[in-house]
């Protein structure tokens, strides 16, 4: 184990469907492990926040996406924190790295199964509308405090950031360099922003690396339903 964090612990949001959180996500399980930095797992909508006036919310329909594969997570987790980790460490590596389809209500079973879950989790979240308050509750906070996306993170003092949005998520040594970062980032409350410009190879990393999930990302295959 490496350095002790200054902080006990970060609230990540995240939406399974975000290439961007899943990748971010791979590199803060490397700083919890290097540190036993406490991740809490929490929760928002991609879909609710670019949701198009006069269209349904993700809970105004059956089977919604991603919001659906938090619904199940916001089940797991009322069980056991772990089962939360667990489900969205799958779910992200089906979609993001195996271009499977975890928003398939079938797929998400089997995903569930192999981690050693109940696959009758997929219907119990769905057939318990609580598991939308779960959600809502935690997509507000993100909304309320100014984000837009994720990942977001909260930490014990309050302080709420965007990111960091990687690619090619550190390991190691460099896993917890950018972990200083962002520690560092906390003891300047009014620096809002520095930002790096995406040139050319920077699109081609990306497009390689989010190939998995744009193929995957085959909408038509899921009835979803019509406002």
């Amino acid at each position: 184990m490496g350095m002790k964090p200054s902080v006990a612990y970060v609230d990540f949001h995240f939406d399974v469907m975000c290439p961007w959180a899943y990748q971010t996500s791979k590199w803060i399980r490397t700083v919890r492990d290097l540190t036993g930095l406490e991740v809490r797992w929490r929760f928002f909508s991609l879909e609710e926040i670019n949701r198009v006036e006069g269209k349904k919310h993700p809970w105004e329909r059956e089977w919604s996406y991603g919001w659906s594969m938090l619904r199940i997570g916001a089940l797991l987790r009322r069980e056991d924190e772990a089962r939360l980790d667990a489900w969205y460490e799958r779910a992200g590596r089906a979609l993001h790295e195996e271009g499977r389809q975890p928003h398939r209500p079938e797929v998400a079973e089997e995903l569930l199964a192999e981690i050693g879950f109940d696959p009758g989790l997929v219907a119990a979240a769905i057939a318990d509308p609580s598991t939308h308050d779960d959600i809502r509750a935690e997509h507000d906070r993100v909304v309320a405090a100014g984000a837009f996306g994720v990942p977001t993170l909260f930490f014990p003092d309050g302080q709420c950031l965007f990111g960091p949005v990687v690619v090619d998520p550190p390991e190691g040594e460099e896993a917890l360099g950018l972990w200083q970062l962002v520690e560092l980032w906390l003891r300047f409350p009014h620096l809002y922003e520095i930002q790096r410009r995406k040139v050319k190879r920077d699109l081609q990393l990306i497009a390689t690396t989010f190939r998995p999930y744009l193929e995957a990302r085959a909408w038509k295959t899921v009835q979803n339903p019509t406002p």
